[in-house]
């Protein structure tokens, strides 16, 4: 039960303090998850935030639902996933109480200008981070550089593009071991 209440406890301060969506949080999953409590390795978290990006759902949910199963099984998923979405449900509902009325006033604007900025700069650094562990050879290099080149000019589904990497990966890196006799 005490792990339970941890896995809420830390996915609902990931949720609370993560402004900008699933990639966001990438920053605060590694700090909280892989170096303060070891739940997780940085490949597993990369593994598993792929796996959350192609299902259906919110990305944010889907990794919290994923870890949490992995630490406390069912339960644990639960938690994890009331946990992250439990402060956006809070947030929203006070702040469409009273955004209309204060939407178009300078300030507001000028703070949502400073968030997105912000926000841009947690998900380059999760990103570089994160491309430090998964850029390891020229093939990771070349898949990379391609999967970049398809989203920016060709519109295509992450779905999609997830699946051809993945594909890619198993026919340039994955030589299948023998068996010991």
């Amino acid at each position: 039960m005490k792990e339970l209440c941890q896995l809420f406890i830390i996915f609902a301060r990931i949720g609370g303090f993560t402004f900008g969506g699933g990639y966001a949080m990438l920053p605060m999953l590694q700090r909280e998850l892989v170096e303060k409590h070891g739940w997780t390795t940085e490949e597993e978290l990369m593994d598993y935030y792929a796996i959350a990006q192609c299902t259906p759902g919110v990305i944010a949910v889907n990794t919290a639902t994923l870890i949490g199963r992995k630490r406390k099984g069912i339960l644990g998923g639960l938690a994890a996933t009331l946990g992250v979405v439990f402060p956006s449900f809070v947030i929203i509902s006070i702040i469409a109480a009273v955004l209309n009325n204060f939407a178009e006033l300078p300030v507001v604007k000028n703070a949502f200008i400073g968030i997105r900025a912000c926000v841009c700069a947690l998900i380059l650094s999760a990103v570089i981070k994160l491309g430090k562990k998964a850029i390891v050879d020229v093939p990771t290099l070349l898949i990379a550089v391609a999967v970049f080149v398809v989203m920016c000019f060709l519109n295509a589904s992450p779905i999609i593009i997830v699946v051809c990497a993945g594909l890619v990966g198993l026919l340039l890196k994955g030589r299948p071991v023998k068996p010991e006799k």
